[in-house]
């Protein structure tokens, strides 16, 4: 199955964060891919002080930024998933991811349900002070991919995983914007972990480079198959990356290592 994921360095502005996602999206179904994994914060990435001044209203039937996350599918022909955006709602800011496939019929969406809390040197990051978080996990059916939704921090939480490896999926995502220290320190360990843990894929697109004043993420998207296996490191550029996964190879994988 041919997929891809997109890594990019998103900025405040909605419109210049589509415009090259577009590229990207067009680039990716005329190399036949058939669904695109993007990162977190995919459409407006803030200062971490305070939101996105473009936020998704989840109570307004016309919202024209989930209209514009709609028309760049129908556009483009190719299906979205798993990347999140800032989305006001009755019980605060979420995170929320946002999928659609290729006609623009929206898929069942997560909100983040574990906030970044970290203090490193003279920066910290303390998600709550601008997001609520999420209660409910989501696993979401594209064709034969049966996913189990995650947002960057929720990586770190192997709970989460093994409860979707129960209900059966055979890939993880996780969209991510993770910090340079942290990164460097624990990313391909976290998602290497995750995968042979739960005898899954792992697909996780991420944000790189510097944002704005105060934020700069690692990159490295990975591709990790259920042995572990790095398929795909997208290393520290922004770009779209094509690649095929075997979902035979999770079976394969599982008969293997007898893990229950």
């Amino acid at each position: 199955m041919k997929l891809a994921l997109i890594q990019m360095t998103s900025v405040l502005d909605s419109k210049a964060n589509l415009k090259k996602i577009e590229g990207w999206l067009t680039e990716a179904r005329g190399l036949g891919a058939r669904a695109v994994f993007l990162p977190e914060c995919f459409y407006s990435m803030s200062n971490g002080l305070k939101p996105s001044t473009d936020l998704i209203d989840e109570n307004d039937q016309n919202c024209p930024h989930e209209k514009a996350l709609r028309d760049l599918v129908q556009k483009t022909g190719i299906a979205i998933i798993g990347g999140s955006a800032a989305t006001k709602s009755s019980k605060g800011i979420l995170n929320r991811t946002y999928s659609f496939d290729q006609s623009g019929k929206k898929l069942p969406a997560y909100d983040k349900r574990k906030l970044f809390a970290c203090r490193l040197s003279e920066k910290s990051i303390t998600e709550s002070d601008i997001y609520t978080a999420g209660s409910t996990p989501q696993v979401l059916e594209f064709e034969e991919l049966k996913i189990g939704l995650g947002i960057c921090f929720d990586i770190r939480f192997s709970s989460l995983a093994h409860d979707y490896r129960l209900a059966g999926v055979n890939l993880l995502t996780y969209a991510s914007a993770f910090t340079v220290p942290t990164g460097k320190a624990h990313w391909h360990l976290l998602n290497r972990a995750r995968a042979v843990e739960n005898q899954c894929f792992v697909i996780s697109s991420a944000q790189v480079g510097q944002h704005n004043e105060r934020l700069s993420t690692y990159g490295h998207s990975l591709v990790v198959d259920p042995w572990g296996d790095v398929l795909v490191d997208a290393g520290d550029e922004e770009g779209c990356f094509v690649f095929e996964i075997d979902l035979a190879r999770v079976e394969k994988v599982r008969n293997s290592v007898l893990m229950g």
